[in-house]
């Protein structure tokens, strides 16, 4: 006879309600790394809290500890699409200091939270800020590997 019941920690695979502990890197096309835990702490994360996009959860579902694997990401699954109506004009005068292309600064949101913007251009009456995600229109790889896979506990 083998076994009595208990489940082997092995046996779990990512889905709803599992907590995943895994490394991950996030590329760009170009390789570029823009994000990676590997040189840090590794995620542990439960499926479906919100601290993926969904597109990054999809690709782990079924996979178990000791897994790994490099998915391509698709803007739509990622950070949405490159938004034309993000990019906002604003008078130069609404800046008390200087500002230059390629800055990132916090702007209030109509909700009163702030909303990173990035400097797109500057002439001498406006100022343009694009308010799209940075990696907005972006394909990117997502390389993990899992650590460990087992049911949330629920508080």
């Amino acid at each position: 006879m083998s076994g009595n019941g208990h489940q082997h920690d092995h046996d779990y695979r990512v889905g709803d309600g599992m907590e995943v502990t895994l490394h991950f890197t996030v590329k760009l096309e170009d390789g570029e790394v823009v994000d990676s835990t590997r040189d840090k702490q590794p995620a542990t994360f439960q499926l479906g809290d919100g601290n993926l996009p969904p597109g990054f959860e999809a690709p782990l579902k079924g996979m178990a500890a000791n897994d790994t694997g490099a998915f391509e990401i698709s803007p739509e699954h990622a950070f949405g699409q490159h938004n034309p109506q993000n990019v906002q004009r604003l008078s130069r005068d609404a800046f008390e200091e200087a500002v230059e292309p390629g800055t990132v600064m916090s702007f209030a949101d109509a909700a009163g939270g702030e909303l990173p913007g990035v400097i797109a251009s500057v002439d001498e009456r406006h100022v343009e800020v694009d308010f799209n995600h940075p990696l907005a229109g972006r394909t990117l790889t997502f390389e993990v590997e899992i650590l460990d896979v087992k049911p949330a506990t629920t508080h």
